[in-house]
Formats: C-alpha cells, structure tokens, sequence
C-alpha cells in the first residue's frame, strides 16, 4: 500500500457550518454514512459521528459537538498505518485534510476492515439506492 492520498475519495459529501443537530441526525438515516463533514470556504471545522448527536437538542449546532482531531489523516499518512489504526479504534472515517486544514476527501474503510471504499463503489451503491427509491 502507499498514501492516504491514493485511497481516499475526492468528492465526499460535505456540509455547511452551520447545520443543525436535528438535520444531522437526518443525514445518519443511510447506515452507510459514518461522518458528516462541516467546511467553511473548503477548510474543514468540524467531523460529526453519530454518537456525537446523543442528547443534544435539535436546534443545537453540530459543529458544537464535532472534533477534528483524531478524525483527520493527511494526504501523505502512510496507508497501512491508518488503516490499522482506524481498525483498531473502530473508526470506519477519516477525513483527509492538507497543512492548512483544507478538506481533500474522504478515507472510508471497508466494513470487514481490510481495504477501503473507492469511487466506483460509493457510485454503484447510490445507483443501487436510487433504483430502489424509483419502484
């Protein structure tokens, strides 16, 4: 293996600053998303975990309850490394930032834990998804 920068989605789904608690938790609705991505003017401010959520009003801030640390990877991390890290404390999200904190993309580990998520298999799970809410 090589680089985070190698493995990691280029164009993860992103969010405002300013969204809500309530419309996060509408966000961690698909079980397929493990990190809500809040960016302001591309640098990123806060990742959101759905454990984040638990007990906070709706109408709080989720960049109120999000972190960045412990939630980022740089583009040149060592990519066996992160990846046995994240297995290790279960983390299935990194988000991959540069020096600055610019958001780059997204490193999905796999659920079995042993490869991550490319391009070609978050299109072909939005196809599946979008041709199930078609019937």
């Amino acid at each position: 293996m090589g680089t985070v920068a190698e493995a990691h989605l280029r164009t993860p789904k992103v969010h405002g600053p300013d969204v809500s608690v309530g419309a996060a938790r509408a966000f961690f609705l698909d079980g397929h998303v493990h990190a809500l991505l809040l960016v302001d003017r591309d640098v990123l401010v806060a990742v959101v975990e759905r454990a984040d959520l638990e007990g906070v009003p709706d109408a709080a801030r989720a960049r109120s309850v999000g972190a960045v640390t412990g939630r980022v990877a740089a583009p040149g991390d060592d990519l066996e490394t992160t990846r046995r890290a994240m297995a290790a404390r279960g983390q299935r999200r990194l988000a991959v930032v540069d020096a600055a904190g610019v958001l780059l993309g997204l490193l999905c580990l796999k659920r079995h834990g042993r490869g991550f998520c490319s391009a070609a298999d978050v299109a072909a799970r939005d196809a599946d998804r979008a041709a199930h809410q078609v019937g």
